[in-house]
């Protein structure tokens, strides 16, 4: 099984469409924001806010980047984005503490701040949190689902960061889900879970704390999958087994599963189909204006 590390740099960074969404750019770009310090650490986001938010308020993505937790770096622009800011959307993408800086919980501490943060400015930047979409690549979705999954009150927030606002939806790009799973067939965790968990006692424990198919309630966010069946990195099965609890709990939830799909090594009309379906779903969820979700949505 290649590492996550390893495969970080081929993962995408956002579904994207460069045929079917030409859209617009951003108004304006609020770079290098601090939305949250520890110690002497400053992390930083990105705001890239949609034109029509001077008028009123839009649906926003917080987007995660994938490197199994311990590389990668949010992108440098807007234009791995071109699908959601074409529908309407401003995107927010986030730095949040890695492996070598800080071993779990931090990341998922640092995820919650920023929805925390999302809400603290939705006013000021035009955003409407009550349409809040939380996405992530690989290692950056399983950071999508835990902020989106945990309940309101937990031990896990940093109590500077409780209570951020419900996400209206999740979109889970091949993240992993059960990461005591992930090394059952060695007896052990898996090494990139490991490294960001930490080789101590209770890392068990905290692997299962941490994966977020322990976390799922009848309540949960409405959740789209995306997944290669292919996938070398993190086995499809994490995904099916998510869908498949997503289902008896009755949440709403999207599968979509590309054929000889690697670790996001999608081809381009698999890409665009699986924008599509994004969208469709947003669409039903009543998440994206209705001007923007087309007859084939």
């Amino acid at each position: 099984m290649l590492s996550w590390v390893a495969a970080a740099t081929a993962v995408l960074l956002a579904p994207q469409s460069a045929i079917a969404f030409e859209g617009e750019a951003p108004a304006r770009a609020v770079r290098d924001v601090v939305y949250r310090q520890i110690g002497d650490t400053a992390l930083h986001l990105d705001a890239y806010i949609h034109p029509a938010a001077a008028k009123s308020p839009v649906p926003v993505l917080i987007h995660f980047h994938g490197g199994g937790w311990a590389r990668g770096a949010r992108p440098d622009d807007w234009t791995g984005f071109r699908s959601y800011l074409a529908s309407g959307f401003s995107v927010v993408t986030v730095q949040y503490r890695l492996a070598g800086e800080a071993k779990a919980p931090a990341a998922v501490e640092d995820a919650r701040c920023a929805l925390h943060w999302v809400e603290a400015n939705a006013t000021a930047l035009g955003f409407d949190s009550d349409r809040i979409v939380i996405s992530g690549t690989s290692a950056g979705a399983h950071l999508a689902l835990m902020a989106g999954l945990l309940p309101e009150t937990n031990a896990i927030d940093a109590p500077e960061c409780r209570s951020p606002p419900r996400a209206a939806a999740i979109i889970d790009h091949y993240g992993p889900t059960d990461l005591a799973a992930l090394g059952a067939r060695s007896g052990g965790l898996h090494p990139t879970v490991t490294s960001w968990i930490g080789a101590h006692p209770d890392a068990a424990d905290l692997a299962r704390q941490m994966s977020p198919v322990n976390w799922l309630s009848a309540s949960s966010p409405p959740i789209f999958i995306a997944h290669g069946d292919a996938d070398p990195v993190v086995p499809v099965a994490q995904s099916q087994m998510l869908a498949r609890r997503l289902g008896e709990l009755g949440v709403a939830h999207d599968l979509f599963v590309v054929p000889q799909g690697g670790h996001g090594k999608f081809d381009v009309a698999s890409r665009e189909a699986m924008t599509k379906r994004i969208f469709a779903f947003l669409c039903a969820l009543e998440i994206v204006d209705k001007g923007a979700c087309s007859d084939e949505n």
